[in-house]
């Protein structure tokens, strides 16, 4: 059986390949102007790196999650990403029962059951606060090269700033006052991560922050970003080996049982 997820999100495509439950490839891109050309570009990517000699059209199913699920034609079927992000995420962690995931454009609380179901969520889509886009508009006025020096930047810092604002164009204020006044930079820059991470703990109030939590998307591969969410949630988290791709590797699996429900009827 030979099935695939992909998830279309605000800033990257990914798409995961399973055969017989295991992962036999993945792909990840960025989005770009047309999400048709990303979704087409990130499955035969994934499909390359299986080593397999098979294309889109032979697969036995293909689900398709996030922003432009809805969009992609050789998609049998498509799923909201917070289930997709529970199933991914219990079945690399089984017993994760909290994931806190940042993307680009938005971030997510949820919490699952011992079988990888969401029970309750919150998604903060309104706002970039608390979501990669933040980060980089930050990196930006810092002028930070590369957004992978960002977290061993702020793990640099003894002092972060206080950053008040949670609204993005006011927390660009507070960095351009605050960089006049002669902070340094490092601690400018675990002020933003902490400031971030802030937004995401307050989003998530009212859910039960339980081990084993797992932190997921392409923000959780920053380090100091993890360092602030443990500090603000009072709990570890566990980063998955590649975070970016849980929601398409869900995606992959409910793809799976619906081939399962085809093969028996």
């Amino acid at each position: 059986m030979l099935v695939a997820g992909i998830d279309i999100g605000a800033a990257t495509a990914k798409a995961v390949v399973l055969k017989d439950s295991i992962i036999s490839g993945y792909a990840i891109r960025p989005v770009g102007h047309d999400v048709k050309i990303a979704a087409h570009g990130v499955i035969t990517e994934a499909l390359k790196n299986t080593g397999l000699s098979i294309t889109v059209d032979k697969l036995d199913y293909v689900l398709s999650t996030g922003y432009a699920r809805n969009t992609i034609g050789f998609a049998h079927k498509s799923a909201t990403e917070i289930i997709c992000h529970a199933k991914g995420a219990h079945f690399l962690i089984p017993s994760t029962r909290f994931i806190i995931d940042m993307g680009g454009q938005d971030s997510k609380a949820i919490e699952v059951d011992s079988e990888g179901n969401c029970i309750n969520f919150i998604m903060n889509d309104k706002c970039a606060a608390g979501t990669g886009r933040f980060l980089e508009v930050m990196a930006n006025i810092l002028e930070v090269e590369s957004m992978s020096e960002m977290g061993p930047l702020a793990l640099q810092s003894d002092e972060p700033c206080i950053i008040s604002s949670t609204c993005t164009v006011f927390a660009e204020t507070e960095i351009v006052v605050l960089r006049a006044q002669g902070k340094d930079r490092k601690d400018l820059i675990a002020g933003v991560h902490r400031a971030s991470a802030s937004r995401v703990h307050s989003m998530a109030t009212g859910l039960r922050c339980v081990p084993d939590a797992v932190f997921t998307g392409g923000v959780a591969k920053n380090t100091g970003v993890k360092k602030y969410l443990e500090e603000e949630f009072g709990i570890n988290f566990l980063v998955p080996p590649e975070p970016q791709i849980i929601g398409a590797l869900g995606a992959a699996l409910i793809a799976q049982t619906h081939t399962a429900n085809i093969s028996r009827d």
